[in-house]
């Protein structure tokens, strides 16, 4: 179902018709934390045939303020995620902000992602799309669908034919965002297309400089990505969201990801039969 899934070492269920699963903290806060995340959802993705690749932040450097946590070192996260990746023999991604960072990083990961503010940074999707490895461009909060044709197109001329594109929400007035579901069949055709829910249920721009949320939508979002078909989903999810130290306030609990997951695995399932 899934070809371009082919290219992603230890990605299991690739024909089982599902959709994939980009998943884990926002950030690496130490490695108990990661393994334990981990190691969960690993289990439910077997357990329900879902392609599961972890995700974490090896540092954060978009904050809103000087003083919000940004990590607890890139060297050690990003041995974090090495170990994530060979105890659990799964695919690992993060995102770069530098191009510095690009090669790296590279040999830690197997997908590199480009943060939504900085898809527009020419320099940095080239940098990312010269090592190789899958690049996955978040579609820019200010940015149409139709627009993402060119960031794409970055990594292909740059000789790279692996980019997706994961769409995270689109600016609606000063601190709230919107999914526009129309964009969903529209960037399908240019690239394999995610839909990060936990982030498109962001309220950026708060008055305290922390930035909001309504997990409480996290099912509505994700329902309506698996109906209109997207490749992959995108949630980010820690065992206690209000203790997490990056994004708590649109995370999805670790304990609802089960009952969730198993949901939206019959409604694709749905889908799939009408579409045969």
């Amino acid at each position: 179902m899934h070809d371009f899934l082919e290219e992603i070492p230890n990605l299991k269920f690739t024909n089982s018709q599902n959709f994939f699963l980009i998943c884990g903290p926002c950030a690496i806060e130490s490695e108990d934390m990661a393994l334990r995340i981990a190691e969960k959802v690993v289990t439910i993705t077997d357990k329900l045939e879902i392609p599961y690749i972890f995700k974490a932040s090896f540092k954060k450097a978009n904050r809103s303020r000087i003083d919000s946590f940004t990590g607890i070192g890139d060297e050690k996260s990003l041995n974090i995620l090495k170990k994530v990746s060979d105890t659990f023999k799964i695919p690992t991604t993060t995102d770069i902000h530098e191009s510095k960072d690009a090669e790296k990083v590279s040999e830690y990961v197997d997908i590199l992602q480009i943060p939504a503010f900085l898809v527009r940074q020419t320099d940095l999707v080239v940098a990312a799309a010269k090592t190789g490895k899958v690049v996955n461009l978040k579609k820019g909060q200010f940015m149409s669908p139709s627009s993402m044709t060119y960031a794409v197109q970055k990594v292909k001329d740059s000789g790279n034919q692996k980019a997706w594109i994961t769409d995270r929400g689109t600016m609606f007035g000063y601190q709230d965002m919107i999914v526009d579901l129309r964009g969903i069949p529209e960037m399908r055709k240019i690239a394999p297309l995610i839909l990060d829910v936990t982030h498109s249920l962001q309220k950026p721009n708060q008055n305290l400089g922390i930035t909001g949320g309504n997990p409480e939508m996290i099912e509505v979002i994700s329902r309506a990505g698996v109906v209109n078909n997207v490749d992959g989903l995108f949630i980010e999810t820690h065992f206690d969201p209000k203790i997490a130290k990056s994004d708590g306030a649109n995370m999805l609990n670790l304990k609802n990801l089960e009952s969730l997951l198993s949901n939206l695995v019959a409604i694709r399932k749905i889908i799939n039969n009408l579409k045969n």
